[in-house]
């Protein structure tokens, strides 16, 4: 039987809903999606897509310290766009957080996201 643990960081938003923001579970860490949201103020971060995503992004990196790993040990990532449109402006501001290891990743269109996000991320690491 696998044992599984929820995962908090005092330093990335708190789940919007009855779910955990991220379970380790084996050898993996799952995380639930992260918009955009700033941490202190629970509000989307300002300046669009950009902003958005490098906040997002910013909150996963938290989550996966808390859990023990990093960024550099993500195997898989799902990015939701609320506007294929945005997908270079997103892309740009992702390769920022993986340099040296891309990990598998698929991106979709979606109808909306909470609090009217622009993206919202979530990834399968390593622990």
């Amino acid at each position: 039987m696998t044992v599984h643990e929820v995962i908090v960081s005092e330093k990335a938003p708190k789940a919007l809903g009855p779910y955990s923001v991220a379970i380790r579970a084996g050898e993996f860490v799952f995380t639930a999606g992260q918009l955009g949201l700033d941490p202190v103020t629970n509000k989307l971060a300002l300046g669009g897509i950009e902003s958005q995503t490098r906040q997002a992004l910013t909150n996963i990196k938290h989550v996966l310290e808390a859990a023990g790993t990093s960024l550099d040990r993500v195997v898989k990532t799902t990015v939701f766009l609320q506007d294929m449109d945005e997908f270079a402006q997103m892309n740009q501001v992702y390769g920022e957080f993986f340099l040296s290891h891309y990990p598998a990743r698929s991106t979709v269109q979606v109808a909306a996201l909470p609090k009217n996000g622009a993206v919202e991320i979530e990834v399968v690491a390593l622990a």
